[in-house]
């Protein structure tokens, strides 16, 4: 199940489902480590009144699951008829403190003053093993602890007045045949039972009296910290200074964080600039404080594949900030780029991805191609990162800030592009491409290198380095006279790139958007290839299928749903041609497509990473943090 809302500070982060229920919960980095896990239950919430008990994901409920467009905040709208009841919900996580909170206001349609008991269960996973945690009702506190090691997480519950939670139970979850104790609020009342270890969830009760005709509110918050007595300040302070001037302050920051956009938005379609702002706060909050950008931080995809996007690509973080770049941000940028720095590879590269705490992340690129040793990287991410550096230094005017990496970074990165090059091809040497499939010198990865590198010619020339300059320019001009070899005079069109091997040369004629893409974005290869290319993609993959939109090139066999048709379309393609379009004048085609991508979204307006070719149903991490970016690169290009 997607994630409809994702809730964040740049440290905890909170992923909704489309029923509106916690499913992930990230600490202490976005992405890492996931509290819960998508194989898990999520958060149930219940609410007993009448004699009768409902589960909140159950399928009475009609429900609207959105999040505002001016504030990472919630926006879930439920209504049960047979329980006659209405509860709004307005969930975030703090902008200061690691605490996420829920605010239910209960209305009632049933003419009668009435008992609402309300219940609320959270279940978390801080061992790996899904063993030896603790939960237990703290006395002298009134909450509910959950902890285990560094890690400890409190629940509390109380009315709008201040009338604490009256019932809980501690118990096993996931272990012993135990669903766990939110069942045994079915019957309206908790067993009390005040400790479990192993496996554990916990379920707390607040009874709310609601007169005829009224609404009445409940607050709700789990904060997490790396001490209990930490975790008890938090508590107290979000007592004190009371749930809403938290969501006051929460609405303030986000309000103050976006005013930087709404100056460029203000003469925008009000569709548009509501999909960038919203787009822009789905970026944010797969942004760690510490400089990572997450790709995606929807767990569910364990659920059928063998890991998640809870890493940092650097080719993702670098399209990622891109439109932050245009609209004026600085700090998120900057950040990115000192992570970069940080994770370098000491010959001057990036691998493949890496963890928000800088670790290494998982790979399948072996070490070995043709039993001769590779490197297991794709040097497109590498080059995406310089180019984008000089996309933020032209934007911002601070070169000054490009000065300081210059050595730790530009430098040894421009010299690893400018010396990865076959001396038989006068190309860069094979890696993997952008797609993370293919072992291959590529059309997107010559374009994109050839592009930082002759951006890295500046960065040079600027800081008086001649000598990097010439090095820099004499390998950028290599790349551009063998550009020809990537065109494919038999599919009439770029192709996908070649191999060289011990044979020959392996010529993969497959064409991809990324080829096109990268061909015209980097002013690689000549004007006639690029619009032969776009010709053979207009006539072969784009809107190709039912549901519209393009594959990233043919018959794409990822998550592939439909074998009749070529691929399942994704934003990412999509939304480059939207790009291309606004950008040659041709403002109503590139309407049409962004106009698709705004169609093909959650209710809430997030874009997943693909959708299926003959449904349009969502396919792939839901969101993905790219798709959302190219949106915003669509719109700001059309306007």
């Amino acid at each position: 199940m997607a994630r409809a809302v994702m809730l964040g500070n740049n440290g905890l982060t909170v992923g909704l489902d489309e029923k509106g229920l916690v499913h992930d919960f990230y600490y202490p980095y976005v992405g890492l480590e996931n509290l819960t896990t998508s194989r898990m239950q999520p958060h149930h919430i219940g609410v007993w009144v009448d004699g009768a008990f409902s589960w909140l994901d159950s399928d009475t409920w009609k429900r609207h699951v959105d999040f505002e467009e001016s504030a990472l905040i919630s926006d879930i709208r439920l209504r049960s008829e047979s329980l006659q009841l209405e509860i709004h919900l307005k969930d975030f996580v703090d902008s200061h403190q690691d605490i996420f909170a829920r605010k239910l206001i209960f209305k009632d349609l049933s003419g009668n003053d009435r008992e609402v008991r309300v219940f609320f269960h959270q279940v978390f996973q801080i061992s790996a093993q899904g063993r030896a945690d603790t939960a237990m009702y703290v006395p002298d506190g009134n909450y509910m602890l959950d902890y285990k090691g560094r890690c400890s997480i409190l629940a509390y519950a109380e009315t709008e007045d201040g009338e604490p939670f009256d019932q809980y139970a501690a118990g096993n979850a996931g272990i012993e045949d135990k669903e766990g104790t939110f069942r045994d609020a079915e019957d309206g009342e908790l067993s009390m039972s005040a400790v479990e270890h192993g496996g554990v969830d916990s379920t707390i009760r607040v009874t709310l009296k609601l007169h005829a005709d009224t609404s009445r509110a409940v607050h709700y918050w789990l904060a997490v910290a790396d001490t209990q007595g930490r975790l008890e300040d938090m508590h107290e302070q979000m007592l004190g200074f009371g749930f809403n001037n938290r969501l006051h302050a929460t609405y303030q920051h986000w309000h103050d964080w976006l005013a930087l956009s709404e100056v460029k938005l203000q003469n925008y379609d009000i569709r548009h600039a509501r999909a960038v702002k919203k787009s822009l706060m789905v970026i944010k909050a797969h942004t760690d404080k510490h400089g990572g950008i997450i790709a995606s931080c929807d767990s569910s995809i364990y659920n059928y594949g063998r890991d998640y996007y809870s890493y940092v690509w650097p080719r993702d973080g670098a399209y990622v900030i891109w439109p932050l770049i245009k609209l004026g941000y600085s700090q998120e940028p900057k950040a990115f780029f000192n992570f970069c720095q940080s994770i370098m590879h000491p010959d001057g590269y990036l691998m493949h991805k890496y963890q928000p705490d800088k670790a290494i992340g998982s790979t399948w690129h072996p070490l070995v191609h043709g039993r001769r040793r590779e490197l297991a990287i794709q040097e497109d991410e590498t080059a995406i990162v310089i180019y984008m550096l000089s996309e933020y230094a032209e934007h911002a005017a601070d070169v000054e800030f490009v000065r300081g990496l210059y050595e730790s970074f530009v430098r040894p990165a421009c010299n690893f592009l400018s010396r990865f090059i076959d001396e038989q091809t006068g190309l860069p040497h094979a890696s993997y491409d952008l797609w993370e499939e293919k072992f291959i010198t590529s059309t997107y990865t010559t374009a994109v290198t050839y592009a930082a590198l002759n951006k890295a010619v500046v960065f040079a020339k600027t800081f008086d380095q001649i000598e990097d300059a010439d090095r820099w320019s004499h390998a950028a001009s290599m790349l551009r006279t063998h550009k020809d070899k990537f065109f494919s005079h038999e599919r009439g069109a770029l192709c996908k790139g070649f191999l060289l091997t011990g044979g020959g040369t392996n010529v993969d004629n497959i064409v991809d958007v990324s080829s096109f893409y990268g061909a015209w974005r980097f002013g690689y290869s000549s004007e006639e290839q690029i619009g032969a290319t776009l010709s053979f993609i207009e006539k072969n993959l784009l809107d190709a299928s039912p549901s519209g939109g393009s594959p990233r090139y043919e018959d794409d066999g990822y998550f592939r749903c439909k074998p009749a048709y070529r691929g399942n379309p994704w934003f990412v393609t999509t939304l480059w041609l939207a790009q291309y379009y606004a950008e040659t004048g041709q403002k109503d085609k590139a309407q049409h497509y962004i106009d698709w991508s705004l169609s093909k979204g959650l209710t809430s307006g997030v874009l997943s990473e693909q959708i299926n070719p003959d449904n349009s149903n969502i396919v792939g991490v839901t969101p993905l943090a790219w798709s959302h970016a190219e949106l915003i690169n669509g719109i700001l290009a059309l306007n």
